[in-house]
């Protein structure tokens, strides 16, 4: 607005921008640094051996956020469904292995609305198979650095000897950074990878999916940046 002389050159830049991330050919640099090649891979329980898992194994999954229904119900996001999926088949392979299987569910209420994502996943998790005696919920974390901190005592407690983290590949390298500073080193158990189109015309999803990298992307800039400061 104060510049007058280059305004056209702003406007034409800020279009250009818009338009290589709507059409994906700047979200898909985006998001394959949030998604690291060791992470685009989903996780795969069938082929997991029993060897994989200890006498106490406990499969933590992470939230994804809620949404609002029609009827004014709170139901998981999209992401989240997948990662329902694999932790309750993540488990079923575990008890067949025979040892004891807890599934924790680490989120808050971030969004402020009616109910925590941990208590709105746990009916979803029941209809998957995940027994309610097996079912943890620890509803009070608002970030994946608080996910990692609320977690570990509650594996300490249960003395699980083997744990899994189930989230989604563009969540992972942060979580895993997090949950490796509270001691712990799970097995990362990726639910979903996002896929970027490119091509001409833009799409909705590229632009959500590159807010969704950068998101992920400060969140691990931050993450260096305490830990070179001491706050983490």
């Amino acid at each position: 607005m104060l510049w007058r002389s280059a305004r056209r050159l702003v406007a034409a830049t800020a279009v250009i921008f818009f338009w290589l991330l709507g059409s994906g050919w700047l979200a898909q640099p985006l998001v394959d640094l949030a998604q690291p090649r060791n992470y685009r891979t989903p996780y795969d329980p069938a082929s997991t051996p029993a060897c994989a898992f200890g006498p106490r194994t406990a499969i933590i999954m992470l939230g994804g956020g809620t949404n609002e229904s029609p009827d004014g119900t709170l139901v998981p996001k999209h992401d989240v469904y997948a990662r329902i999926a694999l932790t309750a088949a993540l488990q079923a392979r575990c008890l067949a292995a025979g040892g004891i299987c807890k599934v924790i569910v680490s989120g808050g209420n971030p969004q402020h609305h009616a109910a925590s994502e941990a208590d709105t996943y746990a009916p979803w998790l029941a209809r998957a198979g995940v027994a309610k005696s097996d079912l943890v919920l620890e509803n009070r974390s608002l970030t994946t650095w608080e996910n990692a901190r609320n977690v570990a005592p509650i594996v300490h407690v249960q003395r699980a000897d083997r744990l899994f983290v189930v989230t989604s590949a563009y969540h992972m390298h942060r979580a895993m950074l997090d949950f490796h500073r509270f001691g712990m080193n799970p097995v990362p158990a990726v639910s979903d990878v996002r896929r970027v189109h490119t091509g001409i015309w833009p799409r909705r999803a590229n632009l959500r999916d590159a807010e969704t990298a950068l998101h992920e992307l400060i969140g691990i800039a931050q993450f260096y940046v305490y830990r070179m400061l001491g706050w983490f």
